[in-house]
C-alpha cells in the first residue's frame, strides 16, 4: 500500500465535487480541475478526502500517491496558494512590473519580457527580488524555472536568477 496515497487530505477552506474521473476543487482563491485515471477513486469522508486504488495493478500502485499528492497541491492552492521567489544578483541586474508584464534587465542586449498567464501574478520588491504567486502549484513552479533559465547563476561570480535560498556551488578562479 502507498503509505502517501493512503494518506487523507484534510478540506481547509475548500470544497471537492467529483464527477466520475473529473476532480473540480474550489476555494477563496480560485478553483482548479482535473482529470483523474479510472483506476483511482475519491471518496469524500467526513471533511476528508481518501484517495482509493480499484486493484493492485502495478499502474494502478504508481498512479496511487500521485494522483493523492495531486489532489492535496489543489486544495493548498486554493485554500493558501502558492509563491516562488527568486533574487537576481549582479551589477544592473533588475526587474520591473507594469501591470502582468515582468521585465528583466540581467546583462543581456536587451529586456526580456514575460507575460503573466491567467491566475499568476508577478511581484517585484527592491528590484532585485521577483515573486510569482499563484494557485496551481505547477504552473507557477514552471513559470519560476523558465524566468530562472534566461541567466542561471554562473559558479565563477554567483551572478544571474536564483531561487531565494539556493546555494551556488562556487568555483575558484583562474590561478595566478
Amino acid at each position: 500500500m502507498s503509505r502517501i496515497g493512503k494518506k487523507p487530505i484534510a478540506l481547509q477552506k475548500a470544497t471537492i465535487e467529483i464527477n466520475g474521473e473529473h476532480v473540480v476543487v474550489k476555494g477563496p482563491n480560485g478553483q482548479l480541475e482535473r482529470s483523474i485515471p479510472n483506476l483511482i477513486s475519491v471518496v469524500i469522508e467526513n471533511d476528508q478526502i481518501q484517495v482509493n486504488r480499484e486493484n493492485d495493478s502495478k499502474q494502478a500502485r504508481s498512479l496511487h500517491g500521485l494522483v493523492r499528492s495531486l489532489i492535496a497541491n489543489m486544495v493548498e492552492g486554493v485554500s493558501n496558494g502558492y509563491t516562488k521567489t527568486l533574487e537576481l544578483v549582479g551589477v544592473g541586474y533588475r526587474a520591473s512590473v507594469a501591470g502582468n508584464t515582468l521585465t528583466l534587465n540581467v546583462g543581456l542586449s536587451h529586456t526580456v519580457d514575460f507575460v503573466a498567464p491567467e491566475g499568476i501574478t508577478f511581484e517585484a520588491e527592491k528590484n532585485t527580488t521577483i515573486r510569482v504567486k499563484g494557485i496551481d502549484k505547477e504552473l507557477v513552479g514552471n513559470l519560476a524555472a523558465n524566468i530562472r533559465a534566461i541567466r542561471k547563476p554562473e559558479p565563477y561570480k554567483g551572478k544571474g536568477i536564483k531561487y531565494a535560498g539556493e546555494i551556488i556551488r562556487r568555483k575558484a578562479g583562474k590561478a595566478k
